[in-house]
Parts: C-alpha cells; sequence; structure tokens
C-alpha cells in the first residue's frame, strides 16, 4: 500500500492565485497526494504566496513563518513558498527565509508532486534566479500562442485528466481540484499584461498578456457548474485585452453570451477592466446579456491627467465620468469598483482636489485606496519628486474617509431595490447571507438577509433591500420568493 502523503495549500492574494492553487491542487491529487485544510495535518505546507505590494508580501512572509512553526509540533515537516512572490524573488527569497524548505517558481508548477516529494526527503531543490518574464513571450501578441506551450503559464498547461477525475463536459486545461465548496468560482480568462503602468510590477514576473482559448475557459466553466458553481468570475491582469493574441479583441463579446448559456450557470461576472479600452460593443454585452452581470471593475488609479501621464495611463475625470454615465444610461443600477492610488511622486493639492471631484461624482459602489510606496524594478521608484512619508498617509487617511462616505451613501441609494443575490453562507450564529449582482466575492461588501429560514448556500433568490451597514445592504427575502424556485428547480430537473 503506497505511503500516505499529505499536502495543505494556503493561498494569498487575488483570485488568479486562488485559480493557481485549485490547479496545483489538482496536479497534486493526481498523482496521490491528499489534500487536508490545516497545514498542521500535512507533510507538506505549500503557500501560494502574493508579490503585489509591500502588505501583500509581508503576509506572505508571515504565512511561511507560521507554517514553519507547525514544524516539530505535528505532522508538518516542510514549508514551501509557490506564487508570484517565490517567482519574483526565486533564490533572493530563499536565502532571506530560510524557514522554507523551498522556494519553487512557475517553471516547477508541471513537475510539482516530485517537487515537494524531493523535498520531503530532505533534497534541495534550487532556487531559480528572477528574470523578466515578459521576454519569454514574442513582443507581437499574434506571435505568442504557439510559443506559449513552451512557456510555464499557470492556467494555461495542458494536461490529461486521469480517469476518476474527469468532467462529463469531456477534456479541459488545465488540471483543477476545487478546494472549497463555496457557489462561485474564478475561471482565468489570460495571463499577463502588456500595459506599462510605471507603479506596478506584475508583468515583470507574470509575463506578457497571453489568452487562454475560449474552448478551454467554456470546458471549464462547464466542469464547474457540474460541481456546484453557481456564479463564475473572470479573471486576469487584464480582460479587456482578451482575444487580442487570438486575431479577435473583440472575443470576450462572443464568449460572454456562450459562458451565460452553461448548464447550472447562474450569473458570470468579469472583472479586471481597463477604462482606456472599454469599448461600445462590450458595455453593450455586459449590460444586455441574461446571466451576464452590469457589473464593472474599473482600474481608475486616479483621475488628475498629470497623476495618470506619469502612471502611464490614460483618461481624465470627465473622460471617467462619461463612460459611467454611458454604462447606467444601458444598466442603471449597474455595479462600479475601482482602485485608487494616492500619493504618487508629483500629486499635488490640485490633482487630490481633482480626485475628489471624480469621486464625489462617479457614484462607487466599492472604492480602494492605497498609499503610494516604491516597488522595485518600476520606473516610479526612479522618480525623484517623491512626497514624504507622513504627506502619503494623510492623503491616504482623507481619500479613505471620503471613500467609506461614499460607498456607504451608494448603498444607501439602493434601500427599497430588488436584488438577485446568492446564497453563500447560512449559520444559526451569525445568519445567512449573499451577494447582489454589484457586489464582487470578498472586495465590494455582502447582502445580509434579515432571516436565514428555508435558505440554504447555492440558492439565487430574490430580496428586497430594507437597510444598509455601510457597504453591506440589508434584505429580506420577497414572499414567494422561495418558492417560485424550488417550482423552477423541480421543473428542471
Amino acid at each position: 500500500m503506497p505511503e500516505r502523503r499529505t499536502v495543505a495549500l494556503v493561498t494569498l492574494g487575488c483570485a488568479r492565485n486562488e485559480v493557481d492553487s485549485e490547479e496545483l491542487a489538482g496536479r497534486l491529487e493526481a498523482d496521490g497526494w491528499e489534500l487536508v485544510e490545516d497545514a498542521e495535518e500535512a507533510d507538506v505546507a505549500v503557500v501560494n504566496t502574493c508579490g503585489f505590494v509591500e502588505a501583500a508580501k509581508k503576509d506572505s512572509v508571515d504565512a511561511l513563518l507560521e507554517a514553519n512553526d507547525l514544524k516539530g509540533h505535528g505532522r508538518t515537516q516542510a514549508v514551501v513558498a509557490v506564487g508570484c512572490m517565490a517567482e519574483r524573488y526565486g533564490k533572493e527569497l530563499a536565502e532571506a527565509l530560510p524557514e522554507a524548505d523551498g522556494v519553487l517558481g512557475f517553471d516547477d508548477y508541471a513537475d510539482i508532486s516530485d517537487r515537494l516529494q524531493t523535498i520531503l526527503n530532505g533534497g534541495i531543490h534550487a532556487s531559480h534566479t528572477p528574470r523578466d518574464r515578459r521576454k519569454l513571450l514574442p513582443i507581437s501578441p499574434a506571435e505568442r500562442q504557439e510559443s506559449a506551450a513552451e512557456v510555464a503559464l499557470p492556467g494555461h498547461a495542458p494536461v490529461d485528466l486521469p480517469e476518476g477525475l474527469a468532467p462529463a463536459s469531456g477534456p479541459r486545461s488545465p488540471l483543477r481540484r476545487r478546494l472549497d465548496g463555496s457557489p462561485v468560482a474564478s475561471v482565468k480568462l489570460a495571463s499577463g499584461c502588456d500595459r506599462r503602468c510605471s507603479f506596478c510590477a506584475i508583468p515583470s514576473f507574470r509575463g506578457s498578456f497571453i489568452s487562454r482559448r475560449p474552448s478551454d475557459v467554456l470546458n471549464e466553466t462547464r466542469w464547474l457548474a457540474e460541481q456546484g458553481v453557481k456564479e463564475v468570475m473572470l479573471v486576469s491582469e487584464n480582460n479587456t485585452s482578451y482575444g487580442k493574441d487570438l486575431g479577435d479583441i473583440r472575443l470576450l463579446e462572443s464568449l460572454l453570451p456562450e459562458l451565460a448559456e452553461v448548464d447550472g450557470i447562474e450569473r458570470v461576472r468579469v472583472s479586471y477592466l481597463q477604462p482606456a479600452e472599454m469599448r461600445p460593443g462590450l458595455i453593450d454585452v455586459l449590460t444586455s446579456t441574461p446571466k451576464v452581470v452590469p457589473y464593472f471593475d474599473l482600474s481608475f488609479q486616479h483621475s488628475a491627467p498629470a497623476v495618470l501621464r506619469s502612471m502611464r495611463r490614460f483618461g481624465d475625470t470627465d473622460r471617467f465620468l462619461e463612460l459611467l454615465d454611458t454604462i447606467r444610461g444601458k444598466a442603471p443600477e449597474a455595479g462600479v469598483r475601482s482602485n485608487f492610488i494616492v500619493g504618487f511622486p508629483g500629486e499635488t493639492e490640485d490633482d487630490l482636489a481633482e480626485l475628489e471631484r471624480f469621486l464625489n461624482g462617479a457614484r462607487l459602489d466599492a472604492i480602494g485606496v492605497f498609499g503610494y510606496s516604491d516597488e522595485e524594478g518600476t520606473e516610479a521608484a526612479t522618480y525623484e519628486n517623491k512626497l514624504d512619508e507622513d504627506v502619503v498617509a494623510e492623503r491616504l487617511a482623507r481619500i479613505s474617509r471620503l471613500a467609506e462616505e461614499l460607498v456607504s451613501q451608494r448603498a444607501e441609494e439602493r434601500v427599497g431595490q430588488t436584488v438577485r443575490v446568492l446564497v453563500e453562507s447560512v449559520d444559526g450564529d451569525e445568519g445567512a447571507y449573499g451577494r447582489a449582482a454589484h457586489q464582487a466575492p470578498e472586495t465590494d461588501g455582502q447582502v445580509l438577509f434579515t432571516s436565514g429560514e428555508d435558505l440554504s448556500v447555492g440558492l439565487m433568490v430574490e430580496a428586497k433591500v430594507v437597510g444598509t451597514e455601510g457597504v453591506d445592504l440589508v434584505a429580506e427575502v420577497l414572499p414567494g420568493a422561495l418558492g417560485s424556485l424550488v417550482c423552477t428547480e423541480e421543473a428542471a430537473r
């Protein structure tokens, strides 16, 4: 009888990392590893790290150290770092953090089982020397698909599913194993980014933009539906560029209706949209396709023209407000969220006032605010007109307070509306909650039900908004909503 090998995956960072963890889980399970939830019950704890900003990197290091503390006190024998931080720093991270028994890059994912076994046996796998992954694919997007087969791209590698794991919908790529029973799951649409924002290091370790083929996205969505998933969220570094390397920049517009028709899928959500790349046709599809929610995760970052140009981005307050007017002209209740950086090198008080003018006029449902800090390897890190840390902190606090007020006001505007809510948790002590169409997982607040009676995870119910708690909505299920839902499900069976 084969020796029992257990592994736990600890995931930090964004939804893209969550998808990568499920790919690793699928590969490991296919090779006989037993997946466990708690690191203390695992022979190997694998920490999927984030390398985006300093706070995220600190969280990743803390998670590795926490897992290391388990060694000698339970089953855990080894701690391994994977993910963006491991890819970005490689040997440097391994030398700075000897508590990690291994630091594996994206090139190791295809052989993850062998790598972990080697480390578990006391062997050493040499950590890679970091490189600019943008140089691994041709400069021209049109030439990338053929070359991509020779480059390690998490979420892209073709894998034959072993017997017993293959879904009824047929082959798909890559191998994936769900790590929770949530009714929502992310699907990777593409990897990498061709934009050169001066503050962002992500393209250097995630590489150039490359799309997954529509058939792979569709097959994976079908498989997820078979696992009980009701909502899929399309993720990548930049979804608005999808298809440009496949010869059709409008490919997303044709793919979305197909995804919405997958049996079992009730909601399709698109994240990570670039304002400068929004097309009239894409707005039309996002606001008019049944089951595709009118949700716009727009990466504005700022609205003062001088700051945006310094960021190597495009737009201004008036153009951004015009874009939002266009969206709401087609879908008045559309959800819109964005992130902003304050204290960018050279940002003036007038620039900050311009950002405040935009925020006051934008009526955003969710706002993330970050204070600027240098990211090594980025162009902005070389800029000379840096603001003092205390100035950045003051501006961060100022805009954060404004953001909190504005999203609360926006939530209050929805009182009295009827919303369609996907139930995600029902707990006797904490009550029941879910998300409406304008709320993405983790980032945008949630809907709290006044009563969890007769609700169950995975149900999609109609509810009336009766109050708010900050950005969260309080809602009551409409009379007859559950009964009609039961009839619909019985008819479908």
